[in-house]
Protein backbone atom coordinates (compact mmCIF):
# COMPACT_ATOMS: atom_id res chain seq x y z
CA UNK A 1 0.00 0.00 0.00
CA UNK A 2 2.99 2.45 0.92
CA UNK A 3 5.90 0.64 -1.76
CA UNK A 4 7.97 3.37 -2.81
CA UNK A 5 9.79 0.78 -4.92
CA UNK A 6 6.48 0.42 -7.62
CA UNK A 7 7.52 3.80 -9.12
CA UNK A 8 10.25 1.76 -10.36
CA UNK A 9 7.27 0.00 -12.75
CA UNK A 10 6.32 1.63 -16.28
CA UNK A 11 2.10 0.48 -14.76
CA UNK A 12 2.59 2.92 -12.27
CA UNK A 13 3.72 5.85 -13.96
CA UNK A 14 0.84 4.89 -16.56
CA UNK A 15 -1.73 4.69 -13.07
CA UNK A 16 -0.17 8.09 -11.82
CA UNK A 17 -0.73 10.00 -15.05
CA UNK A 18 -4.78 8.26 -15.51
CA UNK A 19 -4.98 8.71 -11.84
CA UNK A 20 -3.68 12.59 -11.85
CA UNK A 21 -5.69 13.67 -15.29
CA UNK A 22 -8.70 11.95 -13.10
CA UNK A 23 -8.31 14.20 -10.26
CA UNK A 24 -8.36 17.52 -12.50
CA UNK A 25 -11.15 16.25 -13.79
CA UNK A 26 -12.81 16.16 -10.76
CA UNK A 27 -11.41 18.83 -9.02
CA UNK A 28 -12.48 21.61 -11.91
CA UNK A 29 -16.14 21.68 -9.67
CA UNK A 30 -14.04 22.38 -7.03
CA UNK A 31 -12.28 25.22 -8.53
CA UNK A 32 -15.37 26.39 -9.94
CA UNK A 33 -17.37 26.64 -6.56
CA UNK A 34 -14.20 28.44 -5.18
CA UNK A 35 -14.14 30.92 -7.62
CA UNK A 36 -17.33 31.81 -7.34
CA UNK A 37 -17.71 32.39 -3.13
CA UNK A 38 -14.25 34.21 -3.01
CA UNK A 39 -15.76 36.57 -5.49
CA UNK A 40 -17.88 37.53 -2.61
CA UNK A 41 -14.11 39.04 -0.84
CA UNK A 42 -12.79 42.26 -1.19
CA UNK A 43 -10.54 42.22 -4.60
CA UNK A 44 -7.68 42.35 -2.53
CA UNK A 45 -8.17 39.21 -0.66
CA UNK A 46 -9.45 37.34 -3.64
CA UNK A 47 -6.32 35.23 -4.93
CA UNK A 48 -5.54 34.96 -1.17
CA UNK A 49 -8.53 33.21 -0.90
CA UNK A 50 -8.74 31.50 -3.66
CA UNK A 51 -5.14 29.85 -2.71
CA UNK A 52 -5.94 29.21 0.84
CA UNK A 53 -9.30 27.42 -0.39
CA UNK A 54 -7.18 24.81 -2.70
CA UNK A 55 -4.38 24.38 -0.06
CA UNK A 56 -7.66 22.83 2.03
CA UNK A 57 -8.55 20.88 -0.49
CA UNK A 58 -5.17 19.24 -0.82
CA UNK A 59 -4.68 18.60 3.00
CA UNK A 60 -8.06 17.28 2.88
CA UNK A 61 -7.28 14.56 0.14
CA UNK A 62 -4.13 13.66 2.01
CA UNK A 63 -5.27 13.28 5.12
CA UNK A 64 -8.21 10.89 3.94
CA UNK A 65 -5.99 8.92 1.97
CA UNK A 66 -4.16 8.75 5.04
CA UNK A 67 -7.25 7.33 6.39
CA UNK A 68 -8.44 4.47 4.05
CA UNK A 69 -9.73 2.17 6.55
CA UNK A 70 -11.77 4.93 7.90
CA UNK A 71 -13.02 5.91 4.21
CA UNK A 72 -13.92 2.12 3.78
CA UNK A 73 -15.51 2.05 7.22
CA UNK A 74 -18.06 4.67 6.03
CA UNK A 75 -19.52 2.73 3.47
CA UNK A 76 -20.95 0.33 6.69
CA UNK A 77 -24.14 0.73 7.87
CA UNK A 78 -25.08 2.92 10.78
CA UNK A 79 -28.91 2.57 10.92
CA UNK A 80 -31.47 0.84 9.47
CA UNK A 81 -34.56 2.78 7.95
CA UNK A 82 -37.93 1.13 7.19
CA UNK A 83 -39.17 2.60 3.46
CA UNK A 84 -42.99 1.47 2.54
CA UNK A 85 -41.84 1.23 -0.98
CA UNK A 86 -39.12 -0.88 -0.49
CA UNK A 87 -39.16 -4.71 0.63
CA UNK A 88 -35.97 -4.66 2.96
CA UNK A 89 -34.47 -1.94 5.22
CA UNK A 90 -32.31 1.26 3.39
CA UNK A 91 -29.21 0.90 5.52
CA UNK A 92 -27.68 4.98 6.14
CA UNK A 93 -23.95 4.74 5.73
CA UNK A 94 -21.37 7.46 6.83
CA UNK A 95 -20.95 7.97 3.66
CA UNK A 96 -24.91 8.66 3.15
CA UNK A 97 -24.75 11.35 5.13
CA UNK A 98 -22.03 12.96 3.77
CA UNK A 99 -22.84 13.04 0.71
CA UNK A 100 -26.50 13.56 1.81
CA UNK A 101 -25.23 17.49 3.17
CA UNK A 102 -22.82 17.92 1.15
CA UNK A 103 -25.33 18.04 -1.70
CA UNK A 104 -28.27 19.59 -0.16
CA UNK A 105 -25.20 22.75 0.67
CA UNK A 106 -24.62 22.69 -2.95
CA UNK A 107 -27.93 23.33 -3.71
CA UNK A 108 -28.54 25.99 -1.52
CA UNK A 109 -25.15 27.33 -1.77
CA UNK A 110 -26.19 28.17 -5.61
CA UNK A 111 -29.23 28.75 -6.30
CA UNK A 112 -28.87 31.66 -3.48
CA UNK A 113 -26.36 33.14 -5.77
CA UNK A 114 -28.28 32.78 -8.70
CA UNK A 115 -30.91 34.27 -6.54
CA UNK A 116 -28.67 37.05 -5.92
CA UNK A 117 -27.78 37.45 -9.56
CA UNK A 118 -31.10 37.67 -11.17
CA UNK A 119 -32.14 40.24 -7.96
CA UNK A 120 -29.04 42.17 -8.13
CA UNK A 121 -25.95 42.17 -5.74
CA UNK A 122 -27.01 43.10 -1.97
CA UNK A 123 -25.75 46.68 -1.13
CA UNK A 124 -23.92 48.05 1.99
CA UNK A 125 -25.50 49.59 4.61
CA UNK A 126 -24.01 53.04 2.59
CA UNK A 127 -25.15 52.37 -0.19
CA UNK A 128 -21.63 52.37 -1.52
CA UNK A 129 -21.28 49.26 -3.34
CA UNK A 130 -22.05 44.89 -3.40
CA UNK A 131 -21.33 43.71 0.41
CA UNK A 132 -18.27 41.65 0.68
CA UNK A 133 -18.23 38.42 2.80
CA UNK A 134 -15.90 37.84 5.33
CA UNK A 135 -12.66 35.93 4.90
CA UNK A 136 -13.56 33.06 7.97
CA UNK A 137 -17.59 33.15 6.43
CA UNK A 138 -15.83 32.18 2.85
CA UNK A 139 -13.24 29.62 4.19
CA UNK A 140 -16.06 27.89 6.34
CA UNK A 141 -18.01 27.58 3.07
CA UNK A 142 -14.69 26.43 1.29
CA UNK A 143 -13.94 23.58 4.21
CA UNK A 144 -18.16 22.23 3.98
CA UNK A 145 -17.95 21.79 0.18
CA UNK A 146 -13.80 20.65 0.22
CA UNK A 147 -14.81 17.58 2.45
CA UNK A 148 -17.17 16.57 0.34
CA UNK A 149 -15.46 16.87 -3.04
CA UNK A 150 -12.37 15.38 -1.68
CA UNK A 151 -14.24 12.25 -0.22
CA UNK A 152 -15.82 12.16 -3.63
CA UNK A 153 -12.57 12.30 -4.88
CA UNK A 154 -10.52 9.69 -2.81
CA UNK A 155 -13.42 6.91 -3.71
CA UNK A 156 -12.15 7.56 -7.17
CA UNK A 157 -8.48 7.27 -6.32
CA UNK A 158 -9.57 4.14 -4.43
CA UNK A 159 -11.15 2.53 -6.91
CA UNK A 160 -7.81 3.18 -10.13
CA UNK A 161 -4.94 2.71 -7.41
CA UNK A 162 -3.97 0.37 -4.42
CA UNK A 163 -0.83 2.41 -3.47
CA UNK A 164 -1.59 5.05 -1.35
CA UNK A 165 2.00 7.23 -2.45
CA UNK A 166 0.86 6.93 -6.13
CA UNK A 167 -2.60 8.90 -4.72
CA UNK A 168 -0.65 11.23 -2.71
CA UNK A 169 1.29 12.01 -5.49
CA UNK A 170 -1.38 12.02 -8.12
CA UNK A 171 -3.37 14.38 -6.07
CA UNK A 172 -0.32 16.95 -5.32
CA UNK A 173 0.57 17.22 -9.03
CA UNK A 174 -3.35 18.17 -10.08
CA UNK A 175 -3.76 20.34 -7.07
CA UNK A 176 -0.75 21.87 -8.32
CA UNK A 177 -2.14 22.18 -11.92
CA UNK A 178 -5.61 23.26 -10.82
CA UNK A 179 -3.51 26.54 -8.62
CA UNK A 180 -1.40 27.32 -11.87
CA UNK A 181 -4.86 27.69 -13.73
CA UNK A 182 -7.20 29.01 -11.06
CA UNK A 183 -6.84 32.58 -11.25
CA UNK A 184 -7.23 32.36 -14.92
CA UNK A 185 -10.35 30.18 -14.49
CA UNK A 186 -11.55 32.85 -12.01
CA UNK A 187 -11.07 35.21 -14.13
CA UNK A 188 -13.08 34.08 -16.91
CA UNK A 189 -15.90 33.21 -14.83
CA UNK A 190 -16.42 36.28 -12.89
CA UNK A 191 -15.76 38.37 -16.26
CA UNK A 192 -18.58 36.76 -18.42
CA UNK A 193 -21.88 36.88 -16.55
CA UNK A 194 -23.49 33.86 -18.79
CA UNK A 195 -20.41 31.49 -17.91
CA UNK A 196 -21.01 32.15 -14.55
CA UNK A 197 -24.28 31.25 -14.48
CA UNK A 198 -23.74 28.32 -16.51
CA UNK A 199 -21.16 27.43 -13.72
CA UNK A 200 -23.84 27.65 -10.97
CA UNK A 201 -26.30 25.49 -12.48
CA UNK A 202 -23.68 22.71 -13.15
CA UNK A 203 -22.83 23.22 -9.17
CA UNK A 204 -26.52 22.46 -8.69
CA UNK A 205 -26.41 19.51 -10.69
CA UNK A 206 -23.94 18.27 -8.99
CA UNK A 207 -25.64 18.73 -5.96
CA UNK A 208 -28.21 16.78 -7.14
CA UNK A 209 -26.27 13.93 -8.01
CA UNK A 210 -24.59 13.95 -4.89
CA UNK A 211 -28.33 13.46 -2.69
CA UNK A 212 -29.24 10.85 -5.46
CA UNK A 213 -26.05 8.76 -4.40
CA UNK A 214 -26.60 9.40 -0.69
CA UNK A 215 -30.04 7.80 -1.52
CA UNK A 216 -28.32 4.98 -3.57
CA UNK A 217 -28.82 5.68 -6.64
CA UNK A 218 -25.74 5.74 -8.54
CA UNK A 219 -26.14 8.80 -11.66
CA UNK A 220 -23.70 7.62 -14.36
CA UNK A 221 -21.02 10.74 -14.30
CA UNK A 222 -19.77 10.11 -17.52
CA UNK A 223 -23.28 11.66 -18.91
CA UNK A 224 -23.21 14.45 -16.44
CA UNK A 225 -19.92 15.75 -17.29
CA UNK A 226 -20.91 15.40 -21.43
CA UNK A 227 -24.09 17.36 -20.98
CA UNK A 228 -21.72 19.82 -18.85
CA UNK A 229 -19.19 19.62 -21.65
CA UNK A 230 -21.89 20.05 -24.12
CA UNK A 231 -23.52 23.20 -22.68
CA UNK A 232 -20.17 24.76 -21.97
CA UNK A 233 -19.22 24.33 -25.83
CA UNK A 234 -22.37 26.46 -26.71
CA UNK A 235 -21.68 28.63 -24.35
CA UNK A 236 -18.10 29.46 -25.78
CA UNK A 237 -19.25 29.69 -29.31
CA UNK A 238 -22.35 31.91 -28.67
CA UNK A 239 -19.84 34.22 -26.73
CA UNK A 240 -16.80 34.16 -29.95
CA UNK A 241 -20.77 35.20 -32.02
CA UNK A 242 -21.01 38.31 -29.75
CA UNK A 243 -18.14 39.37 -30.44
CA UNK A 244 -17.44 39.40 -33.51
CA UNK A 245 -21.02 40.65 -34.03
CA UNK A 246 -22.00 44.22 -34.28
CA UNK A 247 -24.33 45.94 -32.31
CA UNK A 248 -26.86 47.17 -35.01
CA UNK A 249 -27.61 50.87 -34.05
CA UNK A 250 -31.23 52.33 -35.28
CA UNK A 251 -31.74 55.70 -36.32
CA UNK A 252 -34.71 57.64 -36.01
CA UNK A 253 -36.41 58.60 -39.23
CA UNK A 254 -37.45 62.15 -37.76
CA UNK A 255 -33.74 62.96 -37.38
CA UNK A 256 -32.85 62.06 -41.37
Amino acid sequence: MYDINAFAEAATWVSLLTLTFMEIVLGIDNIIFISIVVNRLPPSQQARGRTIGLLLALLFRIGLLLSISWIVGLRASLFDINLPWQDVPFGVTGRDLILLAGGLFLIYKSTTEIHNKLQGEEEQEDGSGPKHATMRNIIVQIIIIDIVFSFDSILTAVGLVDNVLVMIVAVILAMGVMLAFSNAVAGFVNNNPTIKMLALSFLIMIGFMLVMEAAHKEVEKGYLYFAMAFSLTVELLNLRLRKKTKPVVLRDSQYD
